[in-house]
């Protein structure tokens, strides 16, 4: 191990070409990698794992991004929608499991009896125990009153993935018209900032077309603007979907796995603070795949509360991890197998951003 990638290791200020030195690492390297980073976050946040109670709540999507299995030109889903009164139950449910917070997900809509119903949702979620759960929603791309009315009703964080910072790589992924717009993403972004919002975006890992030095560039994009959460997960091809075509030149499972290990480890590296999601995508690849995301620097967990009869119409991407999994038992199960990785969770917290509450 030369001096050079040890004196990497220690730098919190890293450029692109350092970047792409822990992306490639092998072997001992990429060992010393994941130890440092998990050093780094046990040092400024313990080994405390927050609870996310997962709503999918519907899967009606205006986009049609060319990777999403929900994508609005794919005939063969079955769409469906919670009634307000199963949202809530969802809510109640992750409140009495003590998860602290839930996250209300769907497929992009930006409608007016959309936009009020979630408005309506926060605030009567807003009501459990006087307030006890946090909320955060990843409902894409909205207008900036939207976005407002929504953190005015109580929802305090916001997850909105730029899929990749690179605009060429972006409309690769997504057709180029008016619904799909890479700068509109990224006002999306520096809007939800503004308002007060704990702001995530992150991207996929291992895409078609994805080098090293696009995922280099994204990780400088989230440094540079300063969000306060990160979901990292790996690609997973749907073949229902434009993209499918391309699954022979992307890595391997394992590949795309290790890849996204790394990403993690190097995002910690240069933003200790934040919040970083182990997504059901790296479960869905690897059997022990959250595990080792927070092994690698993650500190967030999803757990799904969606009813079991929706959930496999949910599918952004095939064969999706924990589909059959009932509540109750997850909990159980993520205790048990956090423990078994020296990690605790930590609940009845709303689990914020220790970066953002530190410019706060």
């Amino acid at each position: 191990m030369s001096v050079e990638f040890d004196d990497i290791l220690l730098r919190q200020d890293l450029d692109a070409d350092d970047i792409k030195v822990l992306l490639s690492a092998k072997g001992p390297r990429m060992e010393a990698l994941l130890r440092r980073s998990l050093d780094v976050k046990l040092s400024h946040l313990d080994n405390y794992v927050h609870l996310r109670g997962l709503i999918e709540f519907g899967n009606d999507c205006e986009k049609n991004c060319l990777y999403c299995g929900l994508r609005s030109g794919n005939a063969k889903v079955r769409r469906y929608c919670l009634s307000d009164e199963e949202v809530l139950s969802c809510a109640r449910l992750a409140h009495e499991f003590g998860y602290g917070s839930v996250a209300l997900q769907a497929g992009e809509r930006s409608d007016s009896e959309f936009i009020t119903r979630i408005e309506r949702l926060v605030r009567e979620i807003k009501k459990i125990d006087g307030g006890s759960l946090g909320v955060t929603l990843s409902l894409g791309e909205q207008q900036e009153e939207t976005y407002r009315r929504w953190f005015e009703a109580g929802a305090h964080r916001y997850l909105l993935r730029i899929e990749s910072s690179d605009e060429d790589l972006y409309y690769k992924i997504h057709p180029h018209n008016d619904r799909h717009s890479f700068r509109r993403r990224v006002d999306c972004l520096e809007i939800l900032k503004r308002i007060g919002y704990q702001t995530g975006t992150g991207v996929m890992v291992g895409l078609p077309f994805q080098t090293l030095d696009h995922l280099a560039a994204d990780l400088l994009f989230f440094k540079r603007m300063d969000v306060a959460m990160l979901g990292l997960g790996p690609y997973v091809p749907h073949p229902d979907t434009p993209l499918y075509q391309f699954k022979e030149i992307i890595p391997s499972p394992a590949e795309r796995m290790e890849l996204t290990l790394k990403m993690i480890a190097v995002a910690r590296l240069m933003m200790p603070e934040i919040n970083m999601v182990a997504a059901t995508a790296n479960q869905t690849i690897d059997p022990q795949g959250r595990e080792k995301a927070i092994a690698a620097g993650a500190n967030v967990i999803m757990p799904n509360l969606t009813p079991g009869e929706y959930r496999e119409s949910y599918f952004i991407y095939p064969d999706k991890a924990c589909v059959k999994d009932e509540p109750d038992q997850c909990g159980r199960c993520l205790d048990i197998r956090l423990a078994a990785i020296g990690h605790k969770i930590l609940y009845n917290a709303w689990g914020d951003s220790l970066a953002f509450l530190k410019k706060s």
